[in-house]
């Protein structure tokens, strides 16, 4: 006597085929993402809105350049062992032209190099859409204490700020380390390992 297929047992065949490549199709689309997003641009485009302790540098190239009461706040700040450096660090994100998919950046996660030195870390949670061949603004917002990673009197660290906004002073070498977060069709999903995504020296 000939065995009957159960019912339905061709449906569910049929059924875990069409997931089975759905899946696979997913998979392309990921690598696709992860290909683009690695191939990605970064680099320091510049920092805007230096303030340093309150007082802005945006028109100050040198020590002299202060106003009495602005050179007494700095003094005080250091005295006071709290000199607060707040700027707006600017990345150029840049999809090649040749990639064949956009990169969609989710999240992600970054640690400040000052002169080999971690400083502090933070998260950037805008979502970013890195269309190819179209450079993106990524502006994070970086606040810290200056005398908790330097030294020196309030000219120098003032000079310091001066040249990691990029106005004055000997050349200092900032870098990015980050953990990018990548939108794909499985679900957001993190870079495999960190990446320095900028390191550039700035200052005169």
């Amino acid at each position: 006597m000939m065995a009957r297929s159960r019912p339905g047992t061709k449906h569910l065949g049929r059924l875990a085929f069409a997931l089975s490549l759905l899946l696979g199709v997913a998979g392309c689309a990921t690598l696709q993402q992860f290909a683009a997003l690695r191939n990605v641009d970064f680099g320091l485009d510049r920092i805007s809105n230096p303030r340093l302790a309150g007082v802005n540098l945006s028109q100050v190239r040198s020590y002299g350049d202060l106003a009495f009461a602005d050179a007494a706040r700095l003094a005080l700040a250091v005295a006071q062992k709290d000199l607060p450096l707040d700027f707006q660090l600017h990345l150029r994100a840049e999809n090649p032209a040749e990639n064949a998919t956009d990169a969609r950046l989710m999240r992600m996660d970054w640690t400040l190099l000052l002169q080999d030195r971690e400083t502090l870390s933070g998260v950037f949670e805008e979502e970013i859409l890195l269309p190819p061949g179209q450079p993106r603004d990524i502006p994070i917002r970086i606040s810290l204490n200056l005398v908790d990673f330097f030294e020196g009197s309030a000219q120098d660290l003032l000079e310091l700020a001066l040249a990691l906004a990029g106005q004055g002073g000997a050349p200092k070498e900032v870098a990015l380390r980050a953990s990018p977060v990548v939108e794909t069709p499985l679900g957001p999903i993190r870079y495999p390992s960190p990446i320095t995504i900028l390191s550039r020296e700035v200052g005169r």
